[in-house]
This record gives structure tokens, C-alpha cells and sequence, in this order.
């Protein structure tokens, strides 16, 4: 049974959904959280009874909290290499009592990405390429890590089966395989949904 701070408002607008935040990570939101519409868009395209979704850089758990509370039949798992994001992640998620909502503090390489049928990526990468777009000084960033995450991810998509579900958001095609079709595009095409051929 979800508490009483779920409740419409805070799933409609992101001024009221970053209120589970604190300042500094609120004023992050714009550029590095998922907005809300997106992340229902996203989740509705990704969600399926007993799948398992997996967010590719979850940072404060935006979209997997989201999509989650709009679709408790499906699990969403972020992924986030700064504990403080992860942190924050974890305390919205208890605030809003999802038990179909986890994250986890690591990194991405070190998944076993079987475990996962379909995924959620908002160019979690860039930062690396675009110094002005940093979140903190936490970690180490370089236009050598840009690429080999990139191609990490790259090569694992093209490993998942036939019928594997994908969303980018603020990504490059260079980034999806070309075994993936386009199947929608919005948000000014910034919005994609990809599947598995």
C-alpha cells in the first residue's frame, strides 16, 4: 500500500515530484533527471507483466520510481556509480513504498545483464565528453570512458534476444545497434523507442 504522499500531484508535474529531494539535487533536475511525461512515456512503452527493466545510469531514480508506481507489474532497476545519487534514489523510494522499484550502487560493467529483458538509457555517458554538463567531481570523467561505456553498452544490446525493448533519451543512434528498429520517436525525436529484431 503506497503512503500518503502518494498521491496525483506528485506523479504529474516534476516541480512536485523533485520535492522529495533536497535543494541542490532539485536544482540538478532540468538537465540530469528524467522528467516526469517522459518517464511515463518511457514505462509505458518498456512495462510488460514480469519483465525486468533496467535503467542504464539511474542517477536519483527518477524514472524507475515513476514508471514503477505506474506499473507495479513490472520491476525497474536503476544502476548508479555515485553513492549520493544512489543514496537519494533509495530514500525517494522508500518514501513512495515501491516494492517493484531497486537500485544499485555500482558499476555498470559489472552486471550480468541477463538478469534484464529491457532498458532505459538518458545518455548517462555524456558528461564525459561534455565537461560543462558535470554533475559533481565525484568521479573521473574522459572522452576514453565516453567511448568505452558507449561500446559496452553497444555490445550488449546487440547481445540481448529477439524482442528486447529500448528507450533513449538525449542519445545517438551511433549508440544503438543497428540490429534495434526505430519504432517511435518524440519529444522533438530527443524520445526513442527501439525493439530487438
Amino acid at each position: 500500500m503506497h503512503n500518503d504522499i502518494v498521491n496525483p500531484p506528485l506523479f504529474s508535474k516534476d516541480a512536485a515530484f523533485d520535492l522529495l529531494y533536497p535543494d541542490h539535487i532539485k536544482e540538478l533536475s532540468q538537465m540530469h533527471w528524467t522528467p516526469v511525461n517522459i518517464a511515463k512515456e518511457a514505462g509505458e512503452f518498456l512495462a510488460a507483466p514480469g519483465a525486468r527493466v533496467l535503467d542504464i545510469g539511474s542517477g536519483v531514480g527518477k524514472f524507475c520510481i515513476v514508471a514503477g508506481f505506474l506499473h507495479p507489474e513490472t520491476t525497474f532497476c536503476g544502476i548508479e556509480q555515485r553513492r549520493e545519487l544512489f543514496t537519494f534514489a533509495e530514500i525517494a523510494k522508500e518514501e513512495v513504498s515501491l516494492p517493484n522499484v531497486s537500485f544499485i550502487h555500482g558499476n555498470l560493467t559489472e552486471l550480468n545483464f541477463k538478469d534484464y529483458d529491457h532498458f532505459y538509457f538518458y545518455n548517462a555517458f555524456y558528461e564525459n565528453i561534455e565537461p560543462g554538463s558535470r554533475i559533481d567531481y565525484s568521479v573521473r570523467t574522459s572522452f576514453q570512458l565516453y567511448d568505452y561505456y558507449s561500446r559496452f553498452v553497444f555490445k550488449m544490446l546487440d547481445e540481448k534476444p529477439a524482442g528486447t525493448r529500448l528507450v533513449t533519451f538525449h542519445g545517438t543512434e551511433r549508440q544503438v545497434p543497428p540490429s534495434y528498429q526505430l519504432v517511435d520517436n518524440s519529444y522533438s525525436s530527443v524520445l526513442k523507442m527501439w525493439l530487438k529484431k
